[in-house]
């Protein structure tokens, strides 16, 4: 199988050619297409996308979960690859995803680990080897087949915590592996805010979300506690 890489943009002008490239030439043969999918950019992340080598589209609605809903129509290779535009991966990334399908894992992700020294964000970058929901995210990149990814229905049409969401239903169906590398993570989140707030509201709507609270309050109450150029 060959794997189509998924990137969700908004804004991302600054970065999207270096990884566009960086997935290209590490993916070699096993990379089928690199798929940047827009969500309204008001700079020139589509027009660098493009001449970077990936194949651009706009999504009819901004949102990670739309517009990656969006690529897997687009794609037409057997394997998914979703990639935030301010991660980077492993240069074995595409061995690795092919690995661990070999072995029977159809999704799995990668640990992270965070562009900067600060001990805290160390700490963080450190409990993504533990297999439990809340260390995860989609920081960490995420592979699935895509017959897999069609069987499940894909992404719910949210606008937060819809990657804890897919996970929690896929592997009701299949075998979850924590690639044991590492995907290099901006911490521009951390800088825009604080580690504190940050972690206490990635906390407060990690258990909102477990209590079945609404998408509309967990998103008012994350949007409340920090910035974040996602919305």
């Amino acid at each position: 199988m060959k794997i189509s890489v998924i990137i969700p943009t908004f804004n991302e002008e600054d970065s999207i050619a270096k990884l566009v490239k960086h997935l290209i030439k590490q993916g070699g043969e096993a990379v089928l297409e690199i798929l940047v999918i827009d969500g309204g950019s008001s700079d020139k992340t589509i027009e660098r996308a493009r001449n970077a080598g990936a194949k651009t589209f706009f999504s009819e609605k901004k949102g990670r979960a739309y517009q990656m809903n969006f690529g897997a129509d687009k794609a037409i290779g057997g394997i998914i690859y979703f990639v935030h535009a301010d991660s980077w991966p492993p240069e074995s990334y595409a061995k690795d995803i092919l690995s661990a399908i070999s072995e029977g894992f159809e999704f799995g992700c990668y640990r992270f680990r965070f562009k900067s020294n600060r001990l805290m964000l160390r700490f963080n970058s450190y409990c993504t080897r533990f297999d439990r929901l809340i260390c995860r995210g989609g920081d960490q990149t995420l592979y699935v087949t895509k017959e897999l990814f069609r069987k499940v229905g894909g992404y719910k049409k949210w606008m937060i915590m819809e990657e804890y969401d897919f996970i929690i239903r896929v592997r009701k169906q299949a075998s979850f592996k924590i690639i044991p590398k590492d995907v290099l993570v901006s911490a521009r989140k951390y800088e825009k805010n604080s580690y504190f707030r940050v972690n206490l509201a990635n906390f407060v709507v990690f258990m909102m979300f477990y209590m079945g609270c609404s998408q509309n309050r967990m998103l008012s109450t994350y949007k409340s506690m920090i910035q974040h150029a996602k919305f």
